[in-house]
C-alpha cells in the first residue's frame, strides 16, 4: 500500500479523543450541544483566547463552517471577497454562491489578502444599487497554498476592515499548523481579537470530524444559533463534538499535533533545498509545494500518493505534499531517501 501524503485527514482521530469518546458512550447526555463536554470544550476555548464573551458553535466540517457563517451575517445583497486561491471559491462546490452571495475574487501571488489587494475591488463596485456590496473579507490561515498571516498582516488587515465597514473572517480549518510554523508571532488571542469570526478545525489536526466556530463579534452572535439548526448542522448527538474538541483543547493538544505535521512537513522541505529544489510557494507549515521533473514525480508516485498541484513545464511540475499529526518518521525518511538517491 502507498504511502499518503495526499492529505491531513487519511487518518482517523487521535487515541485520546477515542478513549474519551468509548468511555463516556453510555452515559446520559443533554442533546444539541448542551452536553457537559460541549460546555467544557466551549470554556477551554474561550480561556486560550482570552475572550470570555466569544460565542462558540461546533460543526462537523469545513464547508459547512463556511456556508453557515458567511451565509448568516450577510445580507442578500452582500458580497465576500476571497483570494483566488480560496477553498471557498474552487473547493465548495459554489456552496456560498448558492445561498444566493457572489464571492469577489482577487489573484495574489502567495493566496494571502492585503488592504492593496481590497481596495480596487471596493473602488469598482461602487455603482449603488445596481452592484453586490462587497461586505466580507474571507482568508484563510494557513493558506491553500501553505503561507501564513504574520501578527502585522493581521493586524494592518483588521485595520482596514474596521476602516472600511467590513466583516473579517478567518477559515481556520488548518489554522493550528499557521499559529504553530516556526516562523510565525501571530496567537490564538491575536486571531480573537482582530477578526470578527473565524473557526478552529479539527478535521485536519486530529479530530474524527469537527470545527469550532468562534464569534467574536457581538453583534454577529445574535440569532446566530437559529443558522445552524436551518442548515442542517445542529446535531442531536452534539457531544461527539464537544469531547473532541475538549480533548483537543487539553494541554495544548490541538497545537502539539499541529507542530508535529508542520515539522515533518520540513523535514522533506530542507531536504528537498538540499538537492537544490524550487518551491511553489515559502512555506513553514504542513503543506509544502516542490517544483519536481515529471521523471521523479513518477517515480516518487509508485510509493507515494500525493497530488500534481500545477504544471509548470513541459519538464518540471509542482506536486503537493501534506504531513498530518500522526505522519511517522518511517513514511518522511522514506520518501527523502528516494530525493537523495535520485
Amino acid at each position: 500500500m502507498k504511502f499518503s501524503f495526499k492529505n491531513d485527514y487519511s487518518e482517523g482521530c487521535h487515541p485520546n479523543i477515542l478513549q474519551a469518546l468509548l468511555q463516556s458512550n453510555l452515559e446520559q447526555e443533554a442533546g444539541y450541544g448542551e452536553d457537559q463536554y460541549s460546555l467544557q470544550a466551549k470554556e477551554l476555548i474561550r480561556e486560550k483566547t482570552g475572550n470570555k464573551n466569544c460565542a462558540i458553535y461546533f460543526v462537523s466540517g469545513g464547508t459547512q463552517a463556511n456556508l453557515i457563517v458567511i451565509s448568516s451575517i450577510l445580507k442578500p445583497y452582500q458580497a465576500a471577497i476571497s483570494a483566488s486561491t480560496g477553498h471557498v471559491l474552487n473547493n465548495e462546490t459554489g456552496a456560498i454562491e448558492a445561498t444566493g452571495h457572489k464571492v469577489l475574487s482577487i489573484e495574489t501571488a502567495d493566496g494571502k489578502l492585503r488592504p492593496s489587494d481590497i481596495i480596487p475591488v471596493l473602488e469598482s463596485h461602487t455603482n449603488v444599487p445596481h452592484q453586490v456590496m462587497p461586505k466580507l473579507v474571507y482568508i484563510s490561515n494557513s493558506t491553500e497554498l501553505g503561507t501564513i498571516y504574520t501578527a502585522r498582516d493581521l493586524e494592518e488587515l483588521s485595520a482596514f476592515c474596521k476602516e472600511r465597514n467590513l466583516y473579517l473572517f478567518m477559515d481556520g480549518a488548518r489554522l493550528g499548523h499557521g499559529l504553530t510554523a516556526e516562523i510565525s508571532d501571530l496567537t490564538l488571542e491575536k486571531v480573537a481579537q482582530l477578526t470578527d469570526v473565524f473557526y478552529l478545525g479539527g478535521t485536519k489536526n486530529g479530530a474524527l470530524i469537527g470545527e469550532a466556530i468562534v464569534i467574536n463579534n457581538p453583534i454577529l452572535q445574535e440569532d446566530f444559533g437559529f443558522n445552524i439548526k436551518q442548515k442542517g448542522a445542529l446535531l442531536a448527538k452534539g457531544r461527539l463534538l464537544g469531547i473532541q474538541f475538549l480533548e483537543l483543547m487539553k494541554n495544548n493538544l490541538y497545537f502539539d499535533l499541529a507542530r508535529h505535521a508542520n515539522q515533518q512537513a520540513m523535514k522533506i522541505k530542507n531536504a528537498l533545498q538540499e538537492r537544490g529544489v524550487a518551491f511553489l510557494s515559502v512555506t513553514y507549515t504542513n503543506q509544502i509545494f516542490p517544483i519536481l521533473s515529471n521523471e521523479l514525480i513518477e517515480v516518487l508516485s509508485e510509493k507515494f500518493e500525493f497530488y500534481v498541484w500545477k504544471k509548470i513545464d513541459d519538464q518540471y511540475s509542482a506536486i503537493r505534499l501534506i504531513t498530518s499529526w500522526n505522519t511517522p518518521d518511517q513514511g518522511v525518511n522514506d520518501f527523502i531517501q528516494i530525493i537523495k538517491t535520485n
